[in-house]
């Protein structure tokens, strides 16, 4: 697993800026900039059969599966993407620099900075914003960065042999593990 965070991190980032081309990065639920609640991520990462998108539209990524099915959505073109500081300050003690200039172009560029902090989420293009602090998202700030000035506290706290019992069997079908290119 501790592969796969640092991983997961770099496709989040890849994404963003190169993949979709929003100029930043970072996709969770959150707050959506148009209204309600939603959830966002990078569709080829999530294990959801009907994706976690990265923009407004909704757009589907499939680059279909080896030889077995070609792809219905191969080279998307991605509309308003919606990022959430929260996940770059989660991102943080994998990837602290790219976090931090991420944060910054967030504050920024998008404004979406008030007396409270970050807000929720903004939307990358329209600049549209969701002008909320949700409880959860603040909370997982706060983790982010208690986990980096505390070196890992959380992960140490929270990656014990007991908390691995208790989860292996809910993630026992999962398979982790991957390659990096370089």
């Amino acid at each position: 697993m501790g592969v796969n965070h640092r991983l997961h991190v770099r496709a989040q980032r890849e994404h963003g800026l190169l993949e979709a081309g929003y100029g930043f990065w970072g996709f969770s639920p959150s707050s959506n900039p148009a209204g309600g609640y939603r959830e966002y991520g990078v569709d080829a990462l999530g294990l959801n059969p009907d994706g976690y998108f990265s923009d407004q539209e909704m757009t589907n990524y499939d680059a279909g599966f080896g030889d077995c099915r070609p792809g219905t959505n191969p080279t998307p073109r991605y509309g308003d993407g919606v990022v959430t500081p929260h996940a770059s300050f989660l991102a943080m003690m994998h990837e602290p620099a790219e976090s931090i200039r991420n944060l910054m172009r967030i504050e920024k560029q998008l404004g979406a900075y008030g007396d409270g902090g970050f807000f929720d989420a903004a939307a990358t293009s329209s600049g549209d914003i969701s002008r909320t602090y949700l409880s959860l998202d603040q909370a997982m700030v706060m983790g982010g960065l208690g986990n980096v000035a505390g070196r890992g506290v959380l992960r140490r706290a929270f990656g014990t042999r007991k908390v691995e019992r208790r989860l292996r069997p809910v993630i026992g079908q999962e398979v982790f593990g991957s390659k990096t290119v370089a």
